[in-house]
């Protein structure tokens, strides 16, 4: 019964993201809330969504939603709203349900990596490293809002549990576009925290990093937290299954 429940988990967290499911928050309120576009439905389906009802491209827009196309283990797809226009190729972003299930991380830095500089492949900040992810995401572009607002967003234990990370921005204390921004300290430090569920986020004790003024580090890491912020896994289903199997017959 225990290796039947271990192989049943496994094979749910797989085929779905985040694995806490339900229980955490998800980025599509978040998103809804924050940018305003009132779109319903799994993020795979906010840029068809769109189409007749908000305007769409692929330049970035302060208080646009960043469309994630379904990549991994992402297979629900992703939305983020803009906060802050960098430069051409760099933004700050809000979002939730990225680098942990049900984490919300505010003014954190995307990059645009793709060759046509079109906003069609991005890197994303991942809070926990306190670095770029190392993955590349494909995107649909941005929808647009009918007003350019950023609205505050407010943890609701009817939306899921949440935890907030400290944000990119906030570590510099420069809070104009174009600012240079300093990474985080590698081990990023948790802020603040709702208690819902069974999900408990703790603030981290230790002081601040001193600030710098330099570019964020973008060279892939291969210890860098595996979850929908990493490069997928090259292994097969029943490879990852024949590991179970295998730990469980030495336990």
């Amino acid at each position: 019964m225990f290796r039947y429940v271990r192989w049943m988990a496994l094979l749910s967290g797989l085929t779905a993201a985040p694995v806490l499911g339900a229980t955490a928050l998800q980025c599509v309120p978040y998103a809804r809330i924050v940018s305003g576009v009132e779109i319903y439905g799994d993020a795979l389906t906010w840029w068809d969504q769109a189409q007749d009802h908000y305007k769409r491209g692929s330049i970035p827009k302060k208080g646009a939603v960043l469309a994630f196309r379904p990549v991994g283990p992402m297979t629900l797809g992703h939305v983020a709203v803009v906060s802050r226009i960098l430069d051409d190729r760099r933004v700050l972003i809000r979002h939730a349900n990225w680098s942990s299930p049900g984490a919300i991380e505010e003014d954190v830095l995307a990059i645009d990596v793709s060759d046509a500089g079109d906003w069609s492949q991005v890197r994303v900040w991942h809070s926990p490293t306190g670095q770029m992810g190392a993955r590349i995401n494909p995107t649909f572009g941005f929808i647009y809002p009918t007003r350019a607002k950023l609205h505050p967003f407010t943890p609701d234990p009817a939306l899921g549990s949440s935890l907030r990370y400290a944000s990119a921005a906030a570590d510099t204390g420069d809070g104009e576009d174009g600012a240079e921004l300093a990474p985080l300290p590698r081990a990023a430090t948790r802020v603040a925290s709702v208690q819902t569920h069974a999900m408990v986020a703790a603030v981290s004790p230790k002081p601040a990093a001193p600030r710098r003024k330099a570019a964020p580090r973008i060279e892939a890491d291969p210890f860098i937290i595996e979850y929908a912020d990493n490069s997928p896994s090259d292994r097969s289903l029943g490879d990852v299954i024949a590991d179970v199997k295998r730990e469980s017959l030495m336990n």
